[in-house]
């Protein structure tokens, strides 16, 4: 209760923001984002903050100097995210490279890291207070449009360095999707902790070569595309689109060992070598779509972001580069009907998703691109679609600035536009665990829960606890 009442009463005083430019001159061009970097659902800043302990033998080192100083060093190496969109015939979207900068602010709390309670997990507390400026145009609710002159000719990126009065400090950056996905920011933010530690240049250069997810000079596309496509099942509605946000509540679970033994055991041994994230998605799938109660002949679906990186070459057919930090994924859907996926077993589920993840090959991806010249780049599809990203290797914690690992490091809500994270990290014995938090109506909740214990009851729950929002529930295994 009192590191509630301490962040109820949290002050930050912020400095005058400024401009970071490259710290050395750069080239002055102009180069142009891919076809997969440019797609409405990536028109917005996504925002990232990393919690850091203080260190005694860091003395006076003020971090927000050693970040900004690094900073400005890796620009000269990443010199576009300085630069400024702009907008082309076609919604051809280029950047104008000619060292503008990024915003910069740093700030003060009257907090210590203690007092913001558990932050393995989002949503981080207090966020907005870390955050540069809330006016940076953000992912707005759930079928509200995304608007492109909203990111045209503004900074790219936003970092606003806050010290606690413990000696700690969070950063805090916000930076346009379209620019970057998680892998390739997480590269960028790597890459100045480590100039901040006293690396002559990254470790991993790097790479723009957009052009790799272009359209063909001819487009055509190859694949139907069913994630950019309503469901044509002619059914009315979608309980979530059609729930106001005052009546949502916010539902956790944590699946850990247990839980993960319990979800394998219940696939076909054929399944068995199905991935956490398999077995873990398709129990939330499953659950989630049950407890909205969808008439058995609605068209439901799994939408999933699959990430070209490390993939084989004679799998996905051709190779990225390392270093690549444009958006290197695409998006898929796996599809049923409601009365298939409830009432089978998880093992359909989870083949479902396996089968849709395959599909994504460089081909696949060619065929987006085609898809957004020729069709005017469409935005994906909502209705009655449980889209889902994996966070879990995205690298956010290997930001490391000279304090060491971060105590946090990740995106600061829950939940963007209807999308829910899964995160890694490690329970109270240290053992790796997959958190999972959704937004379902507040009548749909215990049935949720229910579904969820329902697949996971091999272990008796160990914990299971309200959480600090209002209406919810968390649960660990």
């Amino acid at each position: 209760m009192a590191a509630r009442v301490v962040l109820d009463e949290l002050k930050v005083r912020r400095g005058t923001p400024s401009l970071v430019a490259p710290a050395r001159a750069t080239p002055r061009e102009s180069v142009a984002l891919s076809d997969i970097d440019n797609q409405p659902v990536m028109w917005f800043y996504s925002t990232v903050i990393h919690l850091y302990r203080g260190d005694p033998s860091k003395g006076l080192v003020d971090p927000a100097v050693a970040v900004r100083a690094a900073l400005a060093e890796a620009l000269v190496h990443y010199y576009p995210l300085a630069g400024r969109l702009r907008e082309e015939a076609g919604r051809r979207l280029v950047v104008d490279c000619a060292g503008q900068g990024v915003m910069f602010v740093e700030a003060d709390a009257d907090i210590a890291i203690d007092d913001l309670g558990d932050v393995r997990y989002p949503p981080f507390p207090r966020s907005e207070e870390f955050i540069y400026d809330d006016r940076v145009y953000r992912a707005p609710p759930h079928g509200v449009p995304l608007v492109l002159a909203a990111i045209i000719n503004q900074p790219l990126l936003y970092v606003q360095v806050t010290r606690l009065k413990c000696g700690g400090f969070t950063v805090c950056h916000q930076s346009a999707h379209c620019i970057s996905d998680a892998t390739g920011l997480a590269q960028f933010w790597k890459a100045v902790g480590e100039l901040a530690r006293g690396a002559r240049a990254p470790s991993v250069p790097p790479v723009w070569a957009r052009e790799i997810f272009n359209a063909r000079q001819q487009p055509l596309p190859s694949f139907p595309h069913d994630e950019y496509r309503e469901p044509a099942d002619g059914c009315d509605g979608d309980r979530i689109a059609s729930t106001p946000p005052r009546d949502m509540a916010r539902v956790q679970f944590s699946f850990g060992p247990g839980a993960i033994a319990a979800l394998r055991s219940r696939v076909a041994p054929g399944a068995a070598s199905a991935s956490r994230f398999d077995l873990v998605a398709a129990c939330v799938w499953r659950s989630r779509t049950a407890a909205l109660g969808y008439a058995p002949g609605d068209e439901v679906r799994l939408m999933m972001a699959v990430n070209a990186r490390g993939r084989r070459m004679d799998v996905f057919g051709r190779e990225i580069p390392a270093g690549y930090y444009g958006n290197a994924f695409a998006f898929t859907v796996a599809r049923c009907v409601a009365g298939e996926l409830c009432g089978r077993d998880l093992g359909y589920a989870v083949g479902l998703i396996t089968a849709a993840k395959t599909r994504v090959t460089y081909e696949y991806m060619r065929s987006v691109a085609d898809m957004m010249v020729l069709e005017g780049r469409p935005v994906i599809a909502r209705k009655r679609t449980f889209g889902v990203s994996d966070l879990s290797h995205a690298g956010f914690d290997e930001a490391e600035f000279g304090w060491g690992k971060p105590v946090y490091s990740g995106v600061t809500m829950d939940a963007y536009r209807g999308a829910t994270f899964f995160i890694r990290g490690k329970n109270e014995e240290g053992e790796d665990e997959t958190f999972v938090d959704i937004y379902l109506p507040a009548d749909c909740m215990e049935r949720y829960r229910k579904e969820v214990l329902a697949l996971t009851t091999k272990l008796e729950p160990l914990m299971e606890k309200a959480s600090s929002a209002p209406l919810a529930l968390r649960a660990r295994y």
